[in-house]
């Protein structure tokens, strides 16, 4: 499951590195309005491959939904022992990164499982061993909003799997059954802290999160979102809100969600201008 939007410097290397993937049955690309030539690469790429097939959108409706829309247009295997990958059109599998995950995770039943992933000089992405929000640190730092709450764990290489609370949508593999159960993506958010959210119903399912630390991914990390850095940035802090109001709030008081949301927001200006300046 692949969902592009302005994709065009990476999806092709994407698309054919999935179509070499070893276990791949289908593949399906949810285009949301690219306007770089996006879609003439997946369109190419499906002429080339049965198992390739796209929905171009209209409009941009979002990463969930966009995931959503792939999940469900894919034929369920006749013995419903299927698995659903999401890989970002920026990251870059190997030939035997799924077959590898796959095997990892079927000792654990319910799961979600990523790779250790790296970017083109070999750094690991801290996004993908992380903790749920800490929303009482953010409280605690609110005099200081320029400084973000660290979510990140250090990776533990002792360990071929690594459960980690929460891990990063670029690459996530699970049992189609266990996506059905939970409900997918939550379609309220447009992008960024969908894949928290993800996590912790998988958590709450009684499921298991964990990085697979030996099998290493290239992600070649923002490639579309360069362009929009001010619309990354809002929807980023729109998505942690809705993260709290989903999970924390229910069991806070009015000030503490009054100061979340504060803490929330006075640090939206500061990050949107860094991420412009970058």
């Amino acid at each position: 499951m692949v969902v592009s939007y302005r994709s065009a410097a990476t999806i092709e290397d994407c698309l054919e590195r999935l179509r070499a993937c070893d276990g791949v049955g289908a593949i399906r690309v949810v285009d949301n309005q690219s306007d770089d030539g996006t879609l003439d690469i997946v369109q190419r790429q499906a002429s080339l491959d049965p198992r390739l097939r796209f929905i171009a959108n209209p409009d941009n409706p979002g990463f969930s939904v966009g995931c959503n829309q792939g999940a469900a247009d894919l034929e369920p295997a006749a013995d419903g022992d299927d698995w659903l990958a999401f890989v970002n059109p920026d990251c870059m599998v190997e030939t035997d990164t799924l077959r590898r995950l796959r095997a990892l995770g079927e000792g654990l039943g319910d799961c979600l499982l990523s790779a250790d992933l790296v970017n083109e000089q070999g750094e690991r992405d801290a996004a993908v061993r992380r903790r749920d929000p800490d929303f009482a640190a953010m409280l605690a730092g609110i005099a200081r909003p320029w400084a973000a709450p660290k979510m990140a764990v250090a990776p533990d290489d002792a360990l071929a799997l690594q459960q980690v609370q929460a891990t990063s949508g670029a690459l996530m593999l699970m049992p189609r059954s266990l996506f059905a159960r939970i409900g997918g993506f939550d379609e309220g958010y447009r992008l960024h802290a969908e894949d928290l959210d993800l996590c912790r119903r998988v958590r709450e399912a009684g499921g298991v999160v964990a990085v697979a630390n030996g099998v290493r991914v290239v992600h070649v990390r923002g490639v579309s979102s360069r362009s929009r850095p001010f619309f990354v940035e809002w929807n980023k802090h729109r998505g942690l809100w809705r993260y709290f109001r989903k999970f924390e709030a229910p069991r806070r008081g009015a000030l503490v969600r009054a100061g979340v949301f504060a803490a929330i927001w006075l640090r939206f200006p500061i990050a949107a201008l860094r991420a412009a300046l970058r």
